[in-house]
């Protein structure tokens, strides 16, 4: 076995430390406890199993797990990521004051999630796989990609208390924040976990070919040369996400909560505070803010819009679809110069998604919102 694949006995330094173990011990009992999310779409219970691609994932035998094994976790890890990002750029987009503290702490979380994608695809090209970007593009409404907390609808819609806590909190939900059932369903980091041991067990040759390397947000996608820096690029990812077993007090100055915390205090309309009754939402107000009403887009899309609003959500899905396109092409061969595509692609989904959230829907309160959907893809993306 090489040094590079020989486990450390000693932990690095963690990148972030967090949330989750104080957060357990505080219990169900604590003050402004977070609710477990709601299970929605398939009324699976609380302890409902995996289903799916993760639960054939998780039943091969540990002697079975091996590169084809990898590539097929990553492929849904993939999938897992993207899947975050359109009900949250929706959530972002609604808010009418982008310098509110909400709006920035989406930003973000979009952020962390476009630079999780990038780790996903790296991982997957260094053992010889190739992402499936534009066909593994979700449908909304639906289940996460994978089985991941089963139960759980996604679904695209402005911002509410109610979409925090059914779609943002719930898809990033722990092993043990707040207040949860112990027999829950395993989470999206219990999945990462799964994939990092899979590393160690395999030990493959790690290609840097077809890797990339870019800033994202506060964080830089690097290529992975090592098992050390394959986990040092998956526990970012938990940690982001979920949070890590360690205390808050041992968290760098400059962290932000992880995203399952941050989005409760959007839900709880209070910071996260320890207490001498553990850890409790009763810190500063965080104001929930004035947003555009989008409503929640139904099964299939939007049914018989107006013809100007037919021409917008063409050109948003036309844009949406050159993006996944261009990501392909990214981690294809293409390299830096179809990620710029897909970057500048990425840019001009705004536009066109601020005016369906201000066109109402004919007899309602509420606005239009993109639907998300990929199209069938004909033309050619810079490579």
């Amino acid at each position: 076995m090489t040094e590079d694949a020989k486990r450390p006995t000693v932990a690095e330094p963690k990148r972030r430390t967090l949330l989750a173990t104080a957060a357990a011990a505080a219990g169900a009992s604590a003050v402004g406890a977070a609710p477990a999310p709601a299970s929605a779409g398939t009324g699976a219970p609380a302890g409902a199993r995996l289903s799916g691609a993760v639960a054939r994932l998780l039943a091969v035998p540990a002697a079975g797990r091996g590169v084809e094994w990898l590539r097929s976790a990553l492929q849904v890890a993939v999938e897992l990521e993207l899947s975050t990002i359109p009900p949250y750029l929706c959530g972002w987009w609604s808010v009418k004051d982008r310098g509110s503290n909400t709006a920035r702490l989406i930003r973000r979380i979009i952020d962390d999630e476009m630079y999780h994608l990038g780790v996903a695809c790296n991982l997957l090209v260094a053992v010889g796989g190739t992402p499936r970007i534009r066909a593994g593009a979700p449908t909304y409404p639906g289940p996460l990609p994978g089985g991941v907390h089963p139960g759980v609808t996604v679904y695209l819609s402005g911002l509410t208390r109610s979409f925090v806590h059914d779609v943002m909190m719930a898809i990033e939900a722990p092993d043990a924040p707040l207040a949860r059932d112990p027999g829950a369903s395993p989470s999206v980091g219990d999945f990462y976990t799964a994939v990092l041991e899979g590393f160690w067990l395999v030990s493959p040759h790690l290609s840097t070919r077809g890797q990339l390397e870019a800033r994202i947000g506060s964080d830089d996608l690097r290529p992975v040369r090592t098992l050390l820096d394959v986990e040092r690029a998956i526990d970012v990812v938990r940690e982001q996400g979920e949070g890590t077993g360690s205390s808050p007090a041992d968290s760098f100055a400059d962290d932000h909560p992880a995203h399952y915390y941050a989005f409760s205090e959007i839900y709880h309309g209070r910071q996260l505070r320890v207490t001498d009754r553990g850890w409790t939402f009763t810190g500063a107000r965080v104001p929930f803010p004035a947003t555009r009403p989008m409503a929640r887009v139904p099964a299939g899309g939007w049914s018989r819009p107006p013809a100007p609003v037919r021409q917008l959500l063409h050109r948003f899905d036309t844009t949406y679809t050159t993006v996944l396109t261009s990501l392909d092409a990214a981690w294809a061969g293409g390299g830096p110069r179809a990620l710029g595509a897909a970057v500048h692609a990425m840019r001009g989904l705004e536009e066109p998604a601020l005016q369906l959230m201000e066109t109402r829907i004919p007899g309602r309160r509420s606005t239009y919102g993109p639907q998300f959907h990929a199209l069938p893809w004909r033309g050619r993306v810079a490579e």
